[in-house]
Protein backbone atom coordinates (compact mmCIF):
# COMPACT_ATOMS: atom_id res chain seq x y z
CA UNK A 1 0.00 0.00 0.00
CA UNK A 2 1.20 3.53 -0.80
CA UNK A 3 2.76 5.14 2.29
CA UNK A 4 0.66 8.31 1.96
CA UNK A 5 -2.57 6.34 1.66
CA UNK A 6 -1.62 4.12 4.59
CA UNK A 7 -0.81 7.13 6.80
CA UNK A 8 -4.05 8.86 5.76
CA UNK A 9 -6.10 5.80 6.73
CA UNK A 10 -4.21 5.50 10.01
CA UNK A 11 -4.77 9.19 10.80
CA UNK A 12 -8.49 8.96 9.96
CA UNK A 13 -8.71 6.01 12.36
CA UNK A 14 -6.92 8.02 15.06
CA UNK A 15 -9.29 10.97 14.52
CA UNK A 16 -12.28 8.69 15.06
CA UNK A 17 -10.57 7.17 18.11
CA UNK A 18 -10.11 10.68 19.52
CA UNK A 19 -13.77 11.38 18.79
CA UNK A 20 -14.70 8.19 20.65
CA UNK A 21 -12.52 9.09 23.65
CA UNK A 22 -14.04 12.58 23.60
CA UNK A 23 -17.50 11.07 23.99
CA UNK A 24 -16.24 8.47 26.47
CA UNK A 25 -14.53 11.19 28.52
CA UNK A 26 -17.46 13.63 28.35
CA UNK A 27 -20.27 11.13 28.99
CA UNK A 28 -20.27 12.03 32.66
CA UNK A 29 -20.65 15.73 31.84
CA UNK A 30 -23.93 15.04 30.11
CA UNK A 31 -25.45 12.55 32.54
CA UNK A 32 -23.92 13.51 35.90
CA UNK A 33 -26.62 15.91 37.07
CA UNK A 34 -29.55 13.96 35.65
CA UNK A 35 -28.37 10.83 37.49
CA UNK A 36 -27.35 12.65 40.68
CA UNK A 37 -30.83 14.22 40.91
CA UNK A 38 -32.46 10.80 40.28
CA UNK A 39 -34.40 12.13 37.30
CA UNK A 40 -33.27 9.17 35.18
CA UNK A 41 -31.61 5.85 35.67
CA UNK A 42 -28.25 5.40 33.93
CA UNK A 43 -29.94 3.24 31.27
CA UNK A 44 -32.61 5.88 30.56
CA UNK A 45 -29.97 8.61 30.44
CA UNK A 46 -27.87 6.66 27.93
CA UNK A 47 -30.84 6.23 25.57
CA UNK A 48 -31.94 9.88 25.67
CA UNK A 49 -28.43 11.27 25.49
CA UNK A 50 -27.32 8.82 22.77
CA UNK A 51 -30.13 9.79 20.38
CA UNK A 52 -29.61 13.54 20.67
CA UNK A 53 -25.82 13.29 20.78
CA UNK A 54 -25.98 11.63 17.35
CA UNK A 55 -28.28 14.31 15.93
CA UNK A 56 -26.10 17.21 17.14
CA UNK A 57 -23.23 16.81 14.62
CA UNK A 58 -25.64 16.19 11.74
CA UNK A 59 -27.85 19.22 12.38
CA UNK A 60 -25.50 21.61 14.18
CA UNK A 61 -23.66 23.01 11.16
CA UNK A 62 -19.89 23.16 10.59
CA UNK A 63 -18.83 26.50 12.10
CA UNK A 64 -16.73 24.89 14.85
CA UNK A 65 -15.19 22.45 12.34
CA UNK A 66 -14.08 25.40 10.22
CA UNK A 67 -12.42 27.03 13.25
CA UNK A 68 -10.57 23.87 14.34
CA UNK A 69 -9.51 23.05 10.78
CA UNK A 70 -7.84 26.42 10.28
CA UNK A 71 -5.74 27.17 13.39
CA UNK A 72 -2.78 25.22 11.98
CA UNK A 73 -1.53 25.75 8.42
CA UNK A 74 0.22 22.77 6.82
CA UNK A 75 -0.48 23.44 3.14
CA UNK A 76 3.16 24.12 2.26
CA UNK A 77 4.45 21.02 4.06
CA UNK A 78 4.97 17.61 2.47
CA UNK A 79 1.73 15.60 2.78
CA UNK A 80 3.50 12.72 4.52
CA UNK A 81 4.97 15.00 7.19
CA UNK A 82 1.71 16.93 7.57
CA UNK A 83 -0.25 13.75 8.24
CA UNK A 84 2.39 12.58 10.72
CA UNK A 85 2.09 15.89 12.57
CA UNK A 86 -1.70 15.64 12.76
CA UNK A 87 -1.50 12.02 13.88
CA UNK A 88 0.95 12.87 16.68
CA UNK A 89 -1.17 15.79 17.87
CA UNK A 90 -4.18 13.49 18.09
CA UNK A 91 -2.20 10.83 19.94
CA UNK A 92 -1.17 13.44 22.52
CA UNK A 93 -4.82 14.42 23.06
CA UNK A 94 -5.98 10.80 23.28
CA UNK A 95 -3.32 9.85 25.84
CA UNK A 96 -4.26 12.86 27.97
CA UNK A 97 -7.96 11.96 27.76
CA UNK A 98 -7.29 8.44 28.98
CA UNK A 99 -5.06 9.58 31.83
CA UNK A 100 -7.57 12.13 33.13
CA UNK A 101 -10.44 9.67 32.73
CA UNK A 102 -8.51 7.04 34.68
CA UNK A 103 -7.89 9.53 37.49
CA UNK A 104 -11.50 10.73 37.42
CA UNK A 105 -10.44 14.29 36.57
CA UNK A 106 -12.93 16.33 34.50
CA UNK A 107 -10.44 17.83 32.06
CA UNK A 108 -11.15 19.32 28.65
CA UNK A 109 -10.89 17.30 25.43
CA UNK A 110 -10.85 20.64 23.58
CA UNK A 111 -7.83 21.84 25.54
CA UNK A 112 -6.15 18.47 24.93
CA UNK A 113 -6.75 18.66 21.18
CA UNK A 114 -5.38 22.20 20.94
CA UNK A 115 -2.37 21.34 23.09
CA UNK A 116 -1.62 18.17 21.16
CA UNK A 117 -1.78 19.81 17.73
CA UNK A 118 0.15 22.93 18.70
CA UNK A 119 2.83 20.83 20.41
CA UNK A 120 3.26 18.57 17.37
CA UNK A 121 3.38 21.50 14.95
CA UNK A 122 5.88 23.49 17.03
CA UNK A 123 8.37 20.64 17.36
CA UNK A 124 8.08 19.50 13.74
CA UNK A 125 7.64 22.48 11.39
CA UNK A 126 7.83 25.57 13.61
CA UNK A 127 5.60 28.20 15.16
CA UNK A 128 4.97 29.99 11.84
CA UNK A 129 2.60 27.16 10.91
CA UNK A 130 0.32 27.92 13.85
CA UNK A 131 -2.28 30.60 13.22
CA UNK A 132 -1.91 32.43 16.53
CA UNK A 133 -4.27 35.29 15.63
CA UNK A 134 -2.52 38.00 17.64
CA UNK A 135 -2.18 40.45 14.72
CA UNK A 136 -5.77 39.83 13.63
CA UNK A 137 -6.91 40.55 17.19
CA UNK A 138 -5.31 44.01 17.01
CA UNK A 139 -7.38 44.58 13.87
CA UNK A 140 -10.60 43.61 15.63
CA UNK A 141 -10.85 40.04 14.29
CA UNK A 142 -10.74 36.93 16.44
CA UNK A 143 -9.28 33.91 14.67
CA UNK A 144 -6.87 31.00 15.02
CA UNK A 145 -5.55 29.95 18.42
CA UNK A 146 -6.73 33.26 19.87
CA UNK A 147 -10.34 32.39 19.03
CA UNK A 148 -9.98 28.89 20.44
CA UNK A 149 -8.40 30.09 23.69
CA UNK A 150 -10.89 32.94 24.07
CA UNK A 151 -13.76 30.46 23.80
CA UNK A 152 -12.16 28.07 26.27
CA UNK A 153 -11.54 30.87 28.79
CA UNK A 154 -14.81 32.78 28.45
CA UNK A 155 -17.18 29.79 28.32
CA UNK A 156 -16.57 28.72 31.95
CA UNK A 157 -17.24 32.29 33.08
CA UNK A 158 -20.42 32.31 31.01
CA UNK A 159 -21.41 28.98 32.56
CA UNK A 160 -20.84 30.27 36.10
CA UNK A 161 -22.76 33.52 35.77
CA UNK A 162 -25.55 32.09 33.63
CA UNK A 163 -25.99 29.31 36.20
CA UNK A 164 -25.98 31.87 39.01
CA UNK A 165 -28.65 34.05 37.37
CA UNK A 166 -30.84 31.21 36.08
CA UNK A 167 -30.91 29.57 39.52
CA UNK A 168 -31.82 32.85 41.16
CA UNK A 169 -34.69 33.24 38.68
CA UNK A 170 -35.88 29.65 39.12
CA UNK A 171 -35.64 29.94 42.89
CA UNK A 172 -37.81 33.05 42.82
CA UNK A 173 -40.40 31.39 40.55
CA UNK A 174 -40.58 28.27 42.71
CA UNK A 175 -40.27 29.93 46.10
CA UNK A 176 -43.78 28.86 47.14
CA UNK A 177 -43.69 25.46 45.44
CA UNK A 178 -44.33 22.28 47.39
CA UNK A 179 -41.97 19.29 47.44
CA UNK A 180 -44.22 17.59 44.87
CA UNK A 181 -42.83 20.07 42.32
CA UNK A 182 -39.69 17.92 42.22
CA UNK A 183 -41.57 15.42 40.07
CA UNK A 184 -42.14 18.09 37.43
CA UNK A 185 -38.51 19.21 37.66
CA UNK A 186 -37.33 15.65 37.10
CA UNK A 187 -39.65 15.23 34.12
CA UNK A 188 -38.43 18.51 32.59
CA UNK A 189 -34.90 17.14 32.65
CA UNK A 190 -35.76 14.82 29.76
CA UNK A 191 -35.92 17.96 27.60
CA UNK A 192 -32.92 19.77 29.12
CA UNK A 193 -30.70 16.66 29.10
CA UNK A 194 -31.63 16.10 25.45
CA UNK A 195 -30.76 19.73 24.71
CA UNK A 196 -27.41 19.40 26.47
CA UNK A 197 -26.61 16.21 24.54
CA UNK A 198 -27.54 17.87 21.24
CA UNK A 199 -25.39 20.93 21.95
CA UNK A 200 -22.47 18.74 23.07
CA UNK A 201 -22.62 16.73 19.85
CA UNK A 202 -22.94 19.89 17.77
CA UNK A 203 -19.80 21.38 19.37
CA UNK A 204 -17.50 18.52 20.30
CA UNK A 205 -17.98 16.22 17.29
CA UNK A 206 -17.28 19.20 15.01
CA UNK A 207 -13.74 19.35 16.38
CA UNK A 208 -13.09 15.88 15.00
CA UNK A 209 -14.96 16.77 11.81
CA UNK A 210 -12.60 19.71 11.31
CA UNK A 211 -9.45 17.64 11.87
CA UNK A 212 -10.71 14.78 9.70
CA UNK A 213 -11.49 17.18 6.85
CA UNK A 214 -8.02 18.69 7.26
CA UNK A 215 -6.53 15.18 6.99
CA UNK A 216 -8.40 14.57 3.72
CA UNK A 217 -7.31 17.95 2.36
CA UNK A 218 -3.68 17.36 3.36
CA UNK A 219 -3.68 13.92 1.76
CA UNK A 220 -5.06 15.36 -1.49
CA UNK A 221 -8.38 13.49 -1.30
CA UNK A 222 -10.47 16.68 -1.41
CA UNK A 223 -9.70 19.98 -3.17
CA UNK A 224 -11.03 22.46 -0.60
CA UNK A 225 -11.89 22.56 3.08
CA UNK A 226 -15.52 21.47 3.04
CA UNK A 227 -16.83 18.84 5.46
CA UNK A 228 -18.23 15.82 3.55
CA UNK A 229 -21.45 14.26 4.81
CA UNK A 230 -19.78 10.90 5.46
CA UNK A 231 -17.34 12.69 7.79
CA UNK A 232 -20.27 14.14 9.74
CA UNK A 233 -21.86 10.70 9.94
CA UNK A 234 -18.63 8.98 11.01
CA UNK A 235 -17.86 11.55 13.71
CA UNK A 236 -21.46 11.53 14.97
CA UNK A 237 -21.30 7.74 15.27
CA UNK A 238 -17.92 7.70 17.01
CA UNK A 239 -18.77 10.29 19.65
CA UNK A 240 -22.16 8.67 20.28
CA UNK A 241 -20.51 5.28 20.83
CA UNK A 242 -18.15 6.96 23.28
CA UNK A 243 -21.07 8.55 25.14
CA UNK A 244 -22.91 5.22 25.33
CA UNK A 245 -19.77 3.48 26.64
CA UNK A 246 -19.63 6.12 29.34
CA UNK A 247 -16.75 7.43 31.44
CA UNK A 248 -18.67 7.08 34.68
CA UNK A 249 -15.71 7.80 36.93
CA UNK A 250 -16.25 11.57 36.51
CA UNK A 251 -19.96 11.42 37.49
CA UNK A 252 -18.97 11.57 41.15
CA UNK A 253 -16.94 14.74 40.65
CA UNK A 254 -19.57 16.68 38.71
CA UNK A 255 -22.68 15.20 40.33
CA UNK A 256 -21.64 15.10 43.96
CA UNK A 257 -18.20 16.50 44.76
CA UNK A 258 -18.76 20.16 43.81
CA UNK A 259 -22.22 20.78 45.25
CA UNK A 260 -25.11 18.62 46.38
CA UNK A 261 -27.32 18.38 43.30
CA UNK A 262 -31.11 18.16 43.63
CA UNK A 263 -33.70 18.27 40.81
CA UNK A 264 -33.83 22.07 40.55
CA UNK A 265 -30.03 22.31 40.46
CA UNK A 266 -29.78 19.63 37.79
CA UNK A 267 -32.41 21.29 35.63
CA UNK A 268 -30.74 24.69 35.91
CA UNK A 269 -27.29 23.26 35.16
CA UNK A 270 -28.50 21.42 32.07
CA UNK A 271 -30.40 24.48 30.82
CA UNK A 272 -27.40 26.73 31.41
CA UNK A 273 -24.88 24.38 29.82
CA UNK A 274 -27.05 23.66 26.77
CA UNK A 275 -27.59 27.38 26.11
CA UNK A 276 -23.92 28.32 26.47
CA UNK A 277 -22.60 25.42 24.37
CA UNK A 278 -25.20 25.78 21.61
CA UNK A 279 -24.55 29.51 21.39
CA UNK A 280 -20.82 28.84 21.10
CA UNK A 281 -21.43 26.25 18.38
CA UNK A 282 -23.38 28.74 16.29
CA UNK A 283 -20.53 31.24 16.67
CA UNK A 284 -17.94 28.66 15.62
CA UNK A 285 -16.31 28.68 19.05
CA UNK A 286 -15.04 25.33 20.39
CA UNK A 287 -15.73 25.08 24.12
CA UNK A 288 -15.21 22.54 26.87
CA UNK A 289 -18.42 20.86 28.00
CA UNK A 290 -16.57 19.76 31.13
CA UNK A 291 -15.76 23.32 32.09
CA UNK A 292 -19.19 24.71 31.28
CA UNK A 293 -21.06 22.02 33.24
CA UNK A 294 -18.70 22.24 36.21
CA UNK A 295 -18.83 26.03 36.45
CA UNK A 296 -22.61 26.09 35.99
CA UNK A 297 -22.88 23.87 39.09
CA UNK A 298 -20.52 26.21 40.94
CA UNK A 299 -22.59 29.23 39.91
CA UNK A 300 -25.80 27.55 41.04
CA UNK A 301 -24.25 26.62 44.37
CA UNK A 302 -22.82 30.13 44.82
CA UNK A 303 -26.24 31.68 44.24
CA UNK A 304 -27.79 29.49 46.94
CA UNK A 305 -25.23 28.49 49.58
CA UNK A 306 -21.70 29.68 48.73
CA UNK A 307 -20.23 28.00 51.81
CA UNK A 308 -21.60 24.63 50.70
CA UNK A 309 -19.71 24.72 47.40
CA UNK A 310 -16.59 22.59 47.61
CA UNK A 311 -14.26 25.26 46.27
CA UNK A 312 -11.23 23.03 46.86
CA UNK A 313 -12.56 20.69 44.18
CA UNK A 314 -13.03 23.72 41.95
CA UNK A 315 -9.37 24.53 42.53
CA UNK A 316 -8.39 21.02 41.45
CA UNK A 317 -10.39 21.43 38.26
CA UNK A 318 -8.85 24.84 37.53
CA UNK A 319 -5.38 23.34 37.97
CA UNK A 320 -6.31 20.65 35.46
CA UNK A 321 -7.43 23.34 33.02
CA UNK A 322 -4.01 24.98 33.34
CA UNK A 323 -1.92 21.85 32.80
CA UNK A 324 -4.01 20.18 30.07
CA UNK A 325 -2.64 22.10 27.07
CA UNK A 326 1.05 21.68 27.99
CA UNK A 327 0.42 18.11 29.16
CA UNK A 328 -1.18 17.04 25.88
CA UNK A 329 1.53 18.95 23.99
CA UNK A 330 4.26 16.96 25.77
CA UNK A 331 2.66 13.64 24.83
CA UNK A 332 2.30 14.84 21.21
CA UNK A 333 5.97 15.84 21.14
CA UNK A 334 6.93 12.41 22.50
CA UNK A 335 4.76 10.75 19.83
CA UNK A 336 6.43 12.84 17.10
CA UNK A 337 9.88 11.89 18.37
CA UNK A 338 8.93 8.23 17.96
CA UNK A 339 7.30 8.69 14.55
CA UNK A 340 10.27 10.74 13.35
CA UNK A 341 12.49 7.69 13.76
CA UNK A 342 10.52 6.06 10.94
CA UNK A 343 10.16 9.18 8.79
CA UNK A 344 13.87 10.00 8.63
CA UNK A 345 14.94 6.88 6.75
CA UNK A 346 12.07 7.44 4.29
CA UNK A 347 13.25 10.98 3.68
Amino acid sequence: MDTLLFLTIATVAIVLLFDYTNGFHDAANIVATVIASRAMTPAQAVVVVGVFEFLGPLLGGTAVANTIGSFVQLGDIQPLLSLAVLLCGLVGAIVWNFITWWKGIPSSSSHALVGGLVGAVLVSVGSEHVVWGWNELLQGRVTGVTKVLAALILSPLAGFWAGYLIHRLMHALLRAARPAANSGLKLAQYATAAGLAFSHGANDAQKSMGILTLVLLTGGFIKEFSVPFWVMLACASAITLGIISGGWRIVRTLGFAIYRVRPIHALDSQLTSAAVILGASMAGAPVSTTHVVATSIMGIGASERPRSVRWSKAGDIVMTWIITIPGAACFAILAYALVNLFLKPAA
